[in-house]
């Protein structure tokens, strides 16, 4: 049965998700990260796929849930990361994997199986972002040589991705585009998308900490409608 991998860094500030600053400072943006991280395991974990993996860059905090195995992450550039990520899931459970990150807070657990059943008839699954990237990546055969010397965290990201699996010769079900969540923009349309989650109140609470801080500019904008967004259903993994 398919396996859930995780890839995420410690949401440590000055390290995580600083494309928020400014507007954020690096404590209100590593809060945001450590409440995206949480709601990506909890998904994860209602998804009750067996065996759910953390490849994870520093140190488990209370966001994790139970039932992870959690691993290192290997590796410079992330595609080796990647790449070593898969290998040592594959390794403690030798099934089929899919990878997601930690910036699509909005992820439901039917996501998650949708993928996890398309990997029952495709050789791999790809979940397309809107920035470019990708926010899903699964394989029913891990192999490093189709992700090492992919380019990372650009725009062509995602085309080349896809350019690879293509070359390799596997089938590939594509899944919905998301958006993730890199700028403060990004935040603001993901939270209205999911207004349940843990991310929209902690990026409420920030705004309201923005808002009542002095010398802060208020003019971030405001949550900004959902209709219109096509989720029909990410990611660059980067911070």
């Amino acid at each position: 049965m398919t396996q859930l991998l995780v890839i995420a860094k410690e949401p440590i500030p000055g390290q995580v998700k600083t494309r928020l600053c400014p507007p954020c400072t690096g404590g209100q943006a590593a809060r945001l990260a450590a409440a995206a991280l949480e709601d990506t395991l909890h998904t994860v974990a209602a998804a009750r796929l067996p065996n759910p993996v953390l490849a994870l860059q520093g140190l488990p905090g209370p966001w994790l849930p139970p039932g992870f195995t959690v691993i290192p992450q290997r590796g410079r550039g992330l595609d080796e990361r990647l790449a070593a990520a898969f290998t040592d899931a594959h390794g403690l459970h030798a099934a089929p994997i899919v990878l997601i990150g930690m910036d699509t807070p909005q992820l439901t657990p039917a996501l998650l199986d949708a993928a996890a059943e398309a990997l029952t008839r495709h050789d791999a699954v790809y979940g397309p972002a809107a920035d470019g990237g990708f926010w899903l990546l699964g394989l029913r055969r891990p192999d490093p040589a189709l992700l090492l010397g992919v380019p990372m965290s650009q725009a062509d990201t995602g085309s080349a991705q896809m350019r690879r699996l293509r070359e390799a010769g596997l089938s590939t079900a594509l899944m919905p585009e998301l958006r993730d969540v890199d700028t403060y923009a990004d935040a603001l349309h993901v939270a209205a998308q999911a207004p349940g989650t843990r991310f929209a109140a902690t990026l409420d609470a920030v705004r309201v900490s923005m808002a009542t801080s002095p010398g802060t500019s208020t003019q971030f904008g405001t949550r900004p409608s959902t209709s219109g967004h096509s989720v029909s259903s990410q990611t660059s993994h980067s911070s």
